[in-house]
């Protein structure tokens, strides 16, 4: 074949056939390569993948917690030590933690029952619940010492007359907001980045908090505010976040953001301070209100102290005074009508050497209570 035959012959060949691997070549096993980020470092939380791999980049991981951070995708817990100082579990004992989040109270607690105590754990976020009962089971102990239901506040009586009809010895409720979900931008709990202005605990129901902002008027915006994140201009800043909201629906968080921002800039005598302040303030009240945590929290008040056995201890960890307030009321009317035998007399708050290790335990406030010793205990009444 001269050149020229070559040539033509070349070219009525298609150039996906130039590119199309053999059959008889074997696939490659190479896992698909990860998204290059901008810079030397990741600054997005789905770009830092060695912060989601701690068992792989346990180093890295390290250097994160020991500069005073959480790494992305995880959770510090916060007065383990004064949580279970108060608690003071025991083997055999049955333990509810009515809020699992990422585990770092469960974990502690689990290990301290055995041999031949039940952890029973409940939590509304479906997006996180699957991913701590397979940590948590996978520490070893015996299947049936762990059990682990998706549900709010509400279902915790019958999930313990199922599971413990005499109830249980201790309890923990654990009222923040876990870091795994104020970091990912994608659940729309943090003002850091920009995402959806979701909030929700469990995305797949209720009102995101955006549709929440469609719906409100300035009387209830400004209620929402002063009740659940202590706003000191209420309505003021019901007015300027509503108003921007008739021009253009925010439906972000950095769009929230600039409008919290831009009222604190355009009256400075009125929002005085730090508008971050006033942004946290804002996320707070719409996330409680989205959420509603303090309608929830009521409800478990009512009957947790039933689903104590005699002398068994409870302990409720806060982060805002709302919360709180609820929570010492509860335990309060409780000694005096005798259902609680004791009652913590101060709030018990972090150790100067946690909250400079993690910040985000600065605004958390514990507090305990025991249940008074009753011949007959009739879980629900």
């Amino acid at each position: 074949m001269n050149c020229w035959g070559g040539w033509l012959l070349c070219m009525t060949v298609r150039p996906a056939d130039w590119q199309k691997p053999s059959m008889t070549e074997p696939a490659s096993d190479r896992p698909p390569r990860r998204p290059r980020y901008r810079g030397k470092n990741p600054r997005h939380f789905h770009e830092k993948y060695k912060e989601h791999q701690p068992d792989r980049y346990a180093a890295d991981v390290a250097k994160v917690l020991a500069s005073g951070k959480t790494p992305a995708g995880m959770h510090r817990p916060v007065l383990l030590n004064e949580i279970l100082a108060c608690l003071a579990p025991k083997p055999g004992d049955v333990v509810l933690d009515c809020t699992l989040g990422y585990g770092g109270h469960a974990r502690e607690l689990l290990a301290a029952i055995q041999p031949g105590g039940k952890l029973l754990c409940t939590d509304v976020d479906p997006v996180e619940i699957a991913r701590t009962e397979a940590r948590l089971r996978g520490l070893g102990y015996p299947d049936d010492s762990l059990i682990v239901r998706r549900m709010n506040f509400a279902g915790v009586v019958k999930f313990i007359e199922a599971e413990s009809p005499g109830g249980v010895d201790v309890m923990l409720a654990d009222l923040g907001v876990s870091s795994m979900q104020i970091d990912d931008p994608a659940r729309g709990f943090s003002f850091k980045f920009d995402g959806p202005l979701d909030m929700r605990m469990n995305p797949g129901r209720g009102t995101s908090a955006a549709a929440l902002l469609a719906q409100l008027d300035e009387d209830s915006l400004a209620r929402i505010l002063s009740e659940n994140a202590d706003e000191p201009h209420p309505l003021e800043m019901a007015q300027q976040i509503l108003l921007a909201q008739s021009h253009d629906p925010i439906t972000t968080t950095r769009a929230l953001v600039d409008v919290v921002s831009a009222a604190y800039d355009r009256y400075p005598r009125q929002f005085a301070g730090s508008s971050e302040v006033g942004v946290r303030r804002v996320f707070q009240a719409l996330r409680i209100a989205v959420n509603d945590e303090l309608g929830a929290l009521s409800a478990l008040l009512r009957n947790i102290a039933y689903c104590l056995k005699p002398g068994g201890r409870l302990a409720i960890l806060t982060f805002h005074s709302g919360e709180d307030r609820r929570v010492k009321l509860a335990f309060k009317e409780g000694l005096q009508s005798g259902i609680y035998s004791s009652i913590s007399e101060e709030v018990i708050r972090a150790s100067p050497e946690e909250q400079r290790a993690n910040p985000r335990s600065c605004s958390a406030k514990l507090r305990f209570a025991i249940r008074a010793f009753e011949p007959d205990l009739d879980i629900g009444d």
